[in-house]
């Protein structure tokens, strides 16, 4: 079964009419947007980088703070927004900046969990470009948590995930998290 097919037996199961106007089309469309919401599967960190790392003297923290956030929880299949917050210590070389932006899309954009995309985010960062350290925040609205169960409507979460210098240096977690607050 394809995801149009998918989508046909979703909303015939909610008991809409497919011939109505508004939905003869509906799933087609929905089967589009779920596999561009989606797309990180379709990119590897390779192609992402694209060789956008530099050589540079720079050993003082490299900050790329409020890159926005869209993605789907695997529990639900419910949107997540916020912002991503990155930190990193180059050791020679740094990477392009809309890199990391990048970065943060390719793992955006697949079905999971925030904390478990925190750490991905930081993890690549860090074997990318080596750096003595990365602090990576996250802080985004979960519709699951909005829309359904609680429907608690500013409640915001936060993960983080600090590795080398951020984990063991509590000075540079202090400067990377003072530098993010707003």
């Amino acid at each position: 079964m394809d995801l149009k097919d998918a989508y046909a037996a979703i909303i015939e199961g909610i008991g809409e009419d497919l011939s109505r106007p508004g939905l003869e089309d509906t799933p087609k469309r929905a089967a589009k947007a779920f596999e561009f919401l989606n797309q990180g599967y379709k990119q590897d960190i390779d192609t992402v980088v694209n060789g956008a790392l530099f050589p540079s003297d720079c050993d003082e923290m490299v900050v790329v703070k409020d890159i926005e956030l869209y993605s789907l929880c695997e529990h639900h299949l419910l949107p997540f927004t916020g912002k991503v917050h990155v930190a990193y210590i180059p050791t020679g070389k740094v990477l392009g900046l809309s890199k990391v932006a990048r970065i943060v899309d390719m793992y955006a954009r697949r079905l999971q969990i925030q904390e478990n995309l925190c750490r991905e985010i930081a993890e690549t960062i860090q074997d990318v470009t080596g750096a003595e350290g990365v602090g990576v925040v996250i802080e985004a609205k979960h519709m699951c948590m909005m829309m359904r169960g609680v429907e608690k409507q500013n409640s915001v979460m936060k993960s983080s995930a600090m590795l080398g210098s951020f984990r063991t240096n509590q000075a540079t977690r202090l400067e990377f998290l003072s530098l993010i607050s707003n």
